[in-house]
């Protein structure tokens, strides 16, 4: 590592709040799928930012529409309309199947949304405020307190209890657990369609129909959490359109902006008409122009390039390269996951697998101590996964010499 390198990286442990166990590496600039360090060594990433730059970096068409917005207004409240929060809900809406739209800062925020909105709606019905919602183990929603409290991992939690109180953890993929936590409190049902911290579990189509049925029948809320799975990355706009059902709220974030900060949550018009009115709910940055031509502009592009066809014909040839891998080495014991959202289980810590691809000139992350988790940007190649391929396998062939 070169002197500045390390010089930054130095200053921002003393500057910048502990809170990650960052890679040893200053990343400068990207183009395509490929990141670089300050001192120009090129990256092959397949993590984009955390399933955010779906379209790659350095999008010429990306980049001109967020330039001529800044150059017109980038931030005015929600006091005023604007017209690409318009634009960006018109289409978002009509890609989504849902009917209104709550532009938010983050996916955590939209989490907190979608929360208040469930619980307005119970609160409309009787008038009391002693609702509970039923969430899943191992799922991760976010930081915020309202986001923690239902996020299925204790270990996230325990320093910063009380949470919001009321809620309920039941197992994914296993309806009897489900059914144990239901009571006439029950006002919504939370889950990721893809479980992504948690370990890249998908949700079975039988669980997913039997909890809409089920909520359909107590007048219970689906609220399905789509920040990481959503946005084309398993080859659906939003992964639950695989399954034949539809949520009465849903929660968007990660590559709808493409790296601009912004989230959304959204409801049936159903939802709408009975949960937060005026005075509800409300955020300054929120649905600004500049987050929402980012939004209107992904949109757009997403469609321009056929990108979740694009999606299914390399998820396709990307599952079938992890599957390889995983028959090769014995302490590979699966690989699950759905379109370019995959995981590669281990039977050992993959700190040193990650850390050795880095140190090779790929960047990958994991979800959970065990599992490789690979999110990349939406428009790779073929060729590109043939190189991330090369490069995993020659730090997994260390792997096994070193263990040998």
């Amino acid at each position: 590592m070169g002197e500045l390198m390390q010089q930054y990286i130095d200053e921002a442990e003393q500057d910048l709040l502990h809170t990650y166990n960052r890679y040893q590496v200053v990343l400068d600039r990207g183009d395509g799928v490929s990141l670089y360090d300050i001192e120009g060594k090129r990256y092959l990433d397949f993590v984009a930012g955390i399933a955010v730059f779906a379209l790659g970096y350095h999008n010429a068409e990306y980049n001109d529409a967020l330039k001529a917005q800044i150059d017109k207004v980038i931030h005015t409240s929600n006091y005023y309309y604007n017209v690409p929060a318009v634009e960006a809900a018109r289409h978002l809406k009509k890609v989504s199947r849902m009917d209104r739209v709550f532009f938010t800062n983050s996916g955590a925020e939209a989490i907190e949304g979608a929360i208040k909105a469930a619980r307005k709606y119970a609160y409309l019905k009787d008038g009391t405020t002693d609702h509970e919602i039923i969430a899943m183990n191992h799922s991760f929603h976010g930081r915020t307190m309202g986001a923690l409290s239902v996020t299925g991992n204790p270990h996230y939690r325990e320093a910063f209890e009380p949470g919001i109180g009321n809620i309920r953890f039941a197992d994914l993929n296993d309806f009897d657990s489900v059914l144990a936590c239901v009571n006439d409190k029950t006002c919504a049902i939370l889950l990721e369609t893809v479980q992504g911290e948690g370990g890249i579990y998908p949700v079975q189509e039988d669980f997913l129909k039997k909890v809409r049925a089920l909520c359909d029948e107590k007048d219970i809320l689906l609220i399905l959490d789509e920040i990481q799975c959503g946005m084309g990355r398993t080859g659906y706009w939003y992964a639950w359109q695989k399954y034949g059902i539809k949520p009465d709220i849903m929660t968007t974030a990660k590559a709808l902006g493409c790296g601009v900060p912004v989230g959304a949550f959204l409801m049936t018009e159903k939802v709408g008409q009975h949960s937060l009115t005026a005075g509800d709910h409300g955020t300054t940055y929120g649905g600004n122009p500049l987050a929402c031509a980012a939004v209107a502009k992904v949109l757009e592009l997403f469609e321009e390039n056929n990108i979740l066809e694009h999606v299914r014909e390399v998820s396709a040839y990307l599952e079938e390269k992890l599957d390889s891998l995983a028959a090769k080495y014995d302490f590979i014991t699966d690989r699950r996951g759905m379109g370019l959202m995959q995981g590669l289980v281990f039977d050992r810590p993959v700190a040193p697998v990650i850390n050795a691809a880095l140190e090779n000139g790929l960047i990958l992350i994991n979800a959970g101590t065990n599992i490789i988790r690979f999110v990349p940007p939406l428009v790779i190649t073929d060729a590109d996964v043939d190189e991330m391929i090369e490069i995993l396998d020659s730090c997994l062939k260390t792997l096994q010499e070193q263990n040998a």
